[in-house]
């Protein structure tokens, strides 16, 4: 049984084919759905096709996931990694467009004994770094299925729980920054405003909402942004049935949504490509305290370095990792977002960048964390610039923040 495939690297036809530029496909059989009473009602995978600025889902039966994996793997989509319950298989197109593919098991015994060794842990060793505590349980994480009724987190859900919970902690060491550069005590009539733009199903949405409000008291703001309609109308429905009532989900795009008053914090996770240096731009000129950002589907520069390859000379620095596709697409997607941190380094924030638990285990786990700086600190923003321009340089390629916020 699939249990998830994504579909990355888009060969040139697959526009031609699939009607649309997508450049990542995500399909996901959908959680606690054998179990269910609405089985029948509801198709087993959930799909996602993103394009560069858009983002568009389906529901699918099982046979036609088959299919589709059989039509576009190492064909439409280069790169695709598929799992089942005991294998994840990899799927990849060589230079003589043959599909191979590679199977590496998964010890089914080995991934029991570590469920069941995680529900026998007693609950003060395993709970007592987390901000959200198991055995209490917290409405939201119920109502999304990470949580029982009793407060128990479901075995299958637990690295998700441990996702939430360290983007918390994100999020609770930035909180005397934003504090200071406030001046004063968020309140009722000022309340804490906080943007995420690209929020999907907004598990972590609704945790800072609850973080917040419920442990840490501050009076919070919080507006959900993302392009799919039926996705921010469950959010929304959830939001009122919870009674978050400062919690509030609109569909829109990241380059143009504006608000009535701008954000304190702006979260961006996994906006795909450059949807993520929309919202920095936007957080830059919005002169946001403090910024979250996991970005993904780095194409640009990557894409600008594979139609160059044949011309970058062989005493070039990056010569032997624009060679190999994949070293190419992994130092493509780590450019770019050194670039990211660069420039909001020069537009006067403090830039810290961290490795992130991800949601959907794949290698897009950087976080960037930015606070603006309190002080002046022209010297390192000079070492920015030359750093920056440097790197540029040598690519012999462009980026898109750069451009929105020199624009």
């Amino acid at each position: 049984m699939v249990i998830s495939v994504t579909f990355s690297k888009p060969a040139e036809n697959c526009e031609q084919v699939l009607g649309k530029n997508f450049v990542k496909v995500r399909i996901v059989r959908n959680a606690g759905l054998l179990n269910s009473e609405s089985k029948k009602a509801r198709l087993p995978y959930s799909a996602e096709f993103f394009t560069k600025t858009q983002a568009f889902q389906k529901s699918m039966t099982e046979e036609e996931v088959n299919n589709f994996i059989d039509a576009h793997a190492g064909k439409t989509f280069k790169n695709v990694v598929q799992k089942t319950e005991s294998q994840e298989i990899s799927f990849f197109c060589n230079r003589r467009g043959e599909v191979k593919k590679s199977v590496r098991n998964i010890s089914s015994g080995m991934k029991n004994i570590n469920l069941q060794s995680m529900e026998n842990r007693p609950s003060g060793n395993r709970a007592k770094n987390y901000i959200l505590k198991e055995g209490n349980p917290i409405p939201f994480l119920v109502r999304l299925g990470v949580m029982t009724k009793d407060g128990s987190v479901i075995a299958s859900k637990y690295a998700k729980f441990r996702q939430i919970n360290r983007f918390l902690e994100y999020v609770r060491d930035i909180l005397p920054d934003v504090k200071k550069l406030y001046g004063k005590d968020f309140s009722r009539e000022r309340p804490l405003r906080i943007a995420d733009f690209g929020c999907g199903k907004s598990y972590l949405t609704f945790a800072v909402y609850y973080y917040l409000s419920q442990i840490e008291k501050i009076p919070v703001q919080i507006t959900g942004l993302d392009l799919k309609e039926d996705v921010i109308a469950y959010c929304q429905k959830l939001s009122d049935e919870l009674n978050y009532d400062s919690l509030k989900f609109f569909v829109g795009n990241i380059a143009d949504f504006s608000y009535d008053n701008k954000p304190d914090i702006i979260i961006t996770l996994h906006a795909c490509d450059t949807a993520t240096d929309f919202a920095l731009n936007f957080a830059v000129k919005q002169n946001a305290l403090a910024i979250l950002s996991v970005p993904c589907c780095q194409h640009e520069i990557n894409l600008q370095l594979e139609k160059n390859k044949s011309q970058v000379e062989a005493s070039n620095p990056f010569a032997s990792l624009e060679h190999w596709g994949i070293f190419r697409e992994r130092f493509a997607a780590l450019a770019t977002d050194a670039i990211r941190a660069e420039l909001l380094e020069q537009s006067g924030y403090s830039v810290q960048v961290l490795e992130f638990i991800d949601m959907e285990h794949t290698p897009k786990n950087i976080l960037i964390r930015a606070v603006r700086r309190q002080s002046d600190s022209s010297a390192a923003v000079n070492k920015s610039r030359e750093r920056l321009d440097s790197l540029i340089k040598t690519l012999g390629a462009s980026q898109s923040l750069c451009g929105l916020l020199e624009g």
